[in-house]
């Protein structure tokens, strides 16, 4: 009865364990989405028949799994290799001064306080042959030691964009022209220096040939660089005659499984290292005739107020400068009926 509790807790960490190696694999999450690049900006795409495994690239698979991974990959590879040890150093049954004869714990924390240096205590080398395998394990831990301690700083020191985007996009009529916005934000406190931003958009497409394909097409930008990006910004593409968008309506990009795939750059300041960041948005999170809330202000002594509280925050637009969403983007308001709000 006494052990049920164990056994509970025990399911309970192997169901974690499998929830985060999932989580590792899937990074879209247990709920999937049809879309190409999820909205942490990482791709959502299952490889099959792939090759070329991720441990053959441990440096790289090291540098880009969760900091739980890392740590529990370390954790195993540093009992795995004093177990190993261990091993070795049983062979000689009158090796280890104080130690009893075939204990395999006195064996493994001698190999601890050998990996580690840690300096012996009653337990010491008596033969050559122990003592050569304390010469090549002390090696082997003066390596691993460097070896994990320059991961560990390669995994600080390695510069992170925090930009966030906004969860929706509109599409509503600005100097007379259709035009998709969405806004972008830095999180931290510095700068980041020549920004620029880059939008696609994601169609599949029919061949002459009848060949299905998916395609890249990008998207114009009113203003796709900004010499320093500190606050905020708004991202906008006019659906005029040479917009990729021009003509298609929500149902059409459905059919087409379009998405919009928007990828930021820029120096940041701080590391002096260039940082990157990438979000997506489907035709559900594309919505027409509203507008983003503005979030600037100014208050009585001349200085400007952001207020990121709304930054999500849109409102429907009026009557009059609608565009009808289930028609083609591009035609002009007053061509085309007022639809209901969303």
């Amino acid at each position: 009865m006494r052990m049920q509790p164990f056994v509970r807790r025990g399911a309970q960490l192997l169901c974690w364990l499998g929830w985060r190696r999932n989580r590792w694999k899937n990074p879209a999450g247990p709920c999937f989405e049809n879309r190409v690049i999820t909205r942490n900006g990482l791709p959502n795409v299952i490889r099959l028949g792939d090759d070329h495994p991720p441990w053959r690239d441990l440096y790289h698979l090291l540098m880009t799994m969760p900091w739980s991974g890392f740590f529990a990959a370390t954790f195993l590879l540093y009992v795995v290799g004093n177990g190993l040890f261990a091993l070795l150093y049983l062979l000689d049954t009158n090796g280890i001064a104080n130690a009893q004869p075939h204990s395999f714990w006195d064996a493994f924390f001698f190999s601890v306080q050998t990996m580690a240096s840690l300096g012996y205590g009653a337990m010491h080398p008596t033969s050559f042959y122990t003592n050569m395998v304390v010469t090549i394990e002390a090696l082997a831990g003066l390596l691993g030691l460097a070896t994990i301690t320059g991961m560990v700083f390669a995994r600080v020191s390695r510069p992170t964009a925090r930009v966030l985007f906004t969860d929706v996009a509109t599409i509503s009529v600005y100097d007379g022209v259709p035009t998709l916005m969405f806004r972008i934000r830095n999180l931290r406190r510095n700068q980041i220096l020549e920004g620029q931003i880059t939008v696609s958009l994601l169609l599949k497409e029919m061949s002459a040939e009848g060949h299905e394909m998916f395609r890249f097409h990008n998207l114009r930008l009113l203003r796709s660089q900004t010499p320093i990006f500190a606050l905020t910004w708004t991202v906008m593409h006019a659906i005029d005659r040479s917009s990729p968008l021009y003509g298609l309506s929500r149902q059409d990009l459905e059919h087409l499984s379009g998405e919009a795939i928007a990828t930021m750059t820029g120096l940041d300041e701080t590391f002096s290292q260039v940082i990157h960041a990438r979000h997506s948005y489907l035709p559900s999170e594309i919505f027409w005739n509203h507008r983003f809330v503005d979030i600037f202000s100014t208050r009585s002594d001349g200085r400007r107020i952001v207020n990121y509280q709304n930054f999500n925050s849109m409102y429907p637009i009026e009557t009059s400068e609608r565009i009808a969403d289930n028609v083609s983007v591009g035609q002009s308001p007053s061509s085309v009926s007022p639809a209901p709000p969303q």
